[in-house]
């Protein structure tokens, strides 16, 4: 009897903590405009988040990055950037100065967001949240440059993480197999 109990226990137990497991929808962001949105806000999307920065050597990527975006769009793709100062201090400007640099210099029209911390003990949730799902090289969490990106199906599940020198295009025939 007291086996059967602790097994029914243990069942609840797992059943209950499953349940209290946070998923990428549960996450609150701040737009490069500044305003809080939940990340609910992209149920049933393919995601590419990708940590970004204006002064840096894989700064082109935005091309590639915009090129992506507007062939899968209207396929409920989307890509989510997140400023970062954290590497080499490659992204100093403001909010502002980053939205008007991305939008002359590469007509970014995927969702900005604020300069984030991607590392160390104030990292972001969402990306403390994003490199438990998808550990780097040789299974490190630790997002190691500017253009770290995270590939997301539609339910909300990280299935890829990519270094800096993933080019966008190489990630087509991934983001196509969530799409369809």
């Amino acid at each position: 009897m007291e086996k059967v109990l602790l097994i029914l226990l243990l069942g609840v137990n797992m059943l209950f903590s499953e349940n209290l497991s946070p998923t990428l929808y549960d996450f609150n962001v701040i737009t490069i405009e500044g305003k809080e949105i939940s990340l609910s806000k992209y149920k049933e999307k393919t995601l590419l988040i990708v940590n970004v920065a204006s002064k840096c050597g894989f700064t082109n990527q935005y091309k590639g990055l915009e090129t992506l975006y507007k062939k899968y769009k209207s396929q409920n793709f989307e890509i989510l950037a997140f400023p970062s100062n954290q590497f080499n201090e490659q992204e100093p400007g403001t909010e502002k100065e980053i939205q008007e640099f991305c939008e002359i210099n590469y007509g970014i029209t995927f969702p900005l967001f604020a300069k984030t911390i991607v590392n160390g003990k104030n990292a972001h949730p969402l990306y403390q949240y994003l490199k438990k799902e998808a550990t780097g090289f040789l299974g490190t969490e630790s997002i190691k440059w500017n253009f770290t990106k995270f590939l997301v199906d539609k339910k909300g599940k990280v299935i890829s993480r990519y270094g800096s020198t993933t080019k966008p295009k190489e990630l087509e025939k991934e983001i196509e197999k969530l799409l369809n």
